[in-house]
């Protein structure tokens, strides 16, 4: 599993990191360190309630994602039905988690990389809600923006339950993840 996002200290906190903050709590679980790969991914490797996982943070910048993490699949010959990609998500309210497999790239950059590199959009992925921008703010300049201050509130506790779910989805399976974390439709 790979949480995206962009390296450096100037981008730790911003709403496009979401995926690293996620993988990050992933690893504390695991009572793991992520250490430099050759593929350019900081990977740790663990095991889920016995199922053998290997968390990976590209170190690429988001757009970009999909030339480290392409590499990593082949290094360890995982086909793409077996990738989960955490990622920030414009389109779902701040907070929010939704797993899905497939689908397209809606405009993130990071996934469409990510699509190319491995040639398929078939791969499994959590998505992070951080909400719409406000106004008419432009999308990219509102992902690179910190947390408001009272969205950093609650982010540790938002982030925690996202690695809920990630670890659901590698647990359970697909079904009874988003039985748990998706809210009924009204």
């Amino acid at each position: 599993m790979a949480g995206l996002g962009n390296p450096g200290p100037d981008y730790a906190g911003t709403r496009h990191n979401a995926g690293h903050m996620v993988l990050a709590l992933l690893a504390e679980r695991l009572g793991t360190r992520l250490k430099t790969h050759r593929t350019r991914c900081e990977v740790a490797d663990g095991r889920f309630g016995g199922v053998p996982v290997t968390l990976a943070r590209p170190q690429s910048y988001m757009n970009l994602s999909g030339g480290p993490l392409g590499a990593l699949a082949k290094f360890y010959k995982a086909s793409p039905e077996r990738i989960l990609v955490i990622h920030d998500e414009l389109d779902i309210p701040f907070g929010a988690v939704r797993l899905k497999r497939g689908g397209g790239d809606n405009g993130h950059n990071g996934l469409r990389s990510i699509s190319s590199s491995l040639g398929t959009r078939d791969y499994y992925r959590a998505r992070f809600g951080i909400g719409r921008p406000p106004g008419r703010m432009d999308a990219a300049a509102f992902v690179l923006r910190q947390f408001s201050a009272v969205e950093r509130k609650d982010l540790p506790y938002l982030a925690d339950r996202c690695a809920d779910a990630v670890e659901a989805l590698v647990t359970k399976g697909m079904s009874e993840a988003q039985n748990i974390f998706h809210p009924e439709s009204t």
